[in-house]
Order: structure tokens, then sequence, then C-alpha cells
């Protein structure tokens, strides 16, 4: 892949990330980051780029892999009735993302990500992993498989946002990108989130996920 085109949201870190991971990979790789309003306003064409979004408010006219899963996580009250109706699971708000990379061979679940408010500015941080009980591993992973099963989703690395309701998950929303939460995985998970996103679309193997060692 000679050129690529990210395409940034209002948070610029997720695309720095992946224009860094892309580098380590392929390091004869161009890569060039954008915004929405540059595609809109035709200051940016895409050519024949791979295109990488990193947003889900993206131009309509704009061709890329997993447009119809894309559509899908950016209407979130109608993915949680389809959640609710169709897979049984309650849904809601949560501050919690189950990163699931899909490869072509199957789903790779990552330790779960957290967020919390700083209390000066209010701002959310995130951390991983999060501890889980086998039994919420057990819903979040029989979910996520139902879910992107359900969309025939591609293979790319996916956050599952969800919450907790007594002893059950609930799903919240999915992003179909690594986004703002997977920041949390850059130094602490081997291969980060941003290096699995880019192996997933450019069919380059990924045979493990692995916490650091010295994370605890």
């Amino acid at each position: 892949m000679s050129e690529v085109l990210i395409v940034a949201g209002g948070e610029k870190g997720p695309a720095a990330s992946l224009k860094a991971a892309i580098a380590q990979s392929n390091p004869l790789t161009q890569v060039n980051i954008c915004g929405v309003s540059e595609l809109n306003s035709g200051a940016i064409s895409p050519g024949d780029a791979l295109v990488c979004p990193l947003t889900l408010d993206l131009p309509e006219n704009l061709v890329f892999p997993a447009q119809d899963v894309f559509r899908f996580c950016g209407n979130v009250s109608a993915a949680r009735d389809r959640v609710a109706q169709e897979l049984l699971f309650p849904v809601g708000e949560g501050n919690f993302w189950l990163p699931v990379v899909l490869t072509a061979k199957g789903p790779l679940y990552a330790e779960a990500i957290g967020a919390a408010a700083s209390k000066q500015s209010g701002a959310l941080s995130y951390s991983q992993p999060v501890h889980l009980s086998d039994l919420w591993r057990q819903q979040l992973y029989e979910l996520a498989y139902g879910l992107l099963n359900l969309l025939n989703a591609p293979p790319t690395t996916y956050l599952m946002q969800f919450g907790f309701l007594g002893e059950r998950i609930c799903f919240d929303r999915l992003w179909p990108f690594p986004a703002a939460p997977a920041i949390a995985s850059v130094g602490v998970q081997l291969p980060d989130l941003f290096l699995c996103h880019w192996y997933c679309l450019t069919n380059q193997p990924i045979y493990d996920i692995q916490i650091c060692s010295a994370v605890t």
C-alpha cells in the first residue's frame, strides 16, 4: 500500500497514533491526515489512497470498505434497538469498551478499557486493562460475536462500548475503528489497537494480543 488517507474526527490523538502505527509497519507508505471539512470542500480527494476513517461523521459520497457498518454505528438509537430485539441484550449507557480485533480468521478479544473523569477539568482519561469477572467476559464475548456476525462485519478493530445493569452487560454503542479510548493501549498492549487496525485493513496476520508484562 503506497498511500493512505486517514479521515480524522474532532480528536486528533487517534489519527496521530494510527499514522505512527503505519510508519512502524510500513515505513515507505505515504500517510496523509485530513478532516471531514476538507473532504466536503473538495480540498482533498482520496484518489487511489486507502481511506481509513476515524470518525462517523463522513460525507455521503465517500466510498470505502465497511460503509454499511459505519451507518449502523452512526445511528446509536437504531443500533440499540436492533441489539435489544435481535440479540436480546439490555441497552444503556456505559464508560467501558471491549476492543475486538476482527481478523480474517476470526475475532481476538483484548482487555477492556475504562474511563474516569478528571476532578479538575472533567476530561476523560482512559486506562487498560480493566479486570472483569469471567461471567461478564462471557457476556461481552457473546454480545460482540453476535453483533459482528449480525452485521457481517469486515476485518478491522472495533470498540464495543458497554455498561452494567446489575449482573448483566448492557450495550451502549459500537465504534468501527480505534476511537479515542484505544489510545490507552499504546505502550500497554502488544500489538496496540492502532497497529491491530492497520494489520486488519491490510490483511496481515495477528496471532496473539498481550498486555505488557510491566503493566499490572
